[in-house]
């Protein structure tokens, strides 16, 4: 195991040292990184690596709302509009 010199100094490099060494997986580390942080530190550790969907050139625009088309005015309402007048 890395020694504690090492975790009181530099805890990432301590954690990356237990994977070098194999005292516990990658995966493992991640999932357990993961589930300390926050919704917020997910998205923004992914979004400082571009690996957020923003940076994903392949995004469909499916999140994005659509622009609504203006109502296409009825003649009829014309025809009655010139009556008035």
């Amino acid at each position: 195991m890395p020694d504690k010199k090492l975790f009181d100094q530099d805890p990432r490099d301590f954690a990356l040292e237990l994977v070098e060494q194999g005292l516990v997986t990658a995966d493992h580390l991640l999932l357990c990184a993961v589930k300390y942080m926050s919704h917020d530190d997910v998205r923004d550790m992914l979004d400082c690596n571009e690996l957020s969907p923003r940076f994903d050139e392949d995004c469909d625009d499916e999140d994005e709302p659509e622009e609504e088309d203006e109502p296409e005015e009825d003649e009829d309402d014309d025809e009655l509009n010139e009556d008035d007048e």
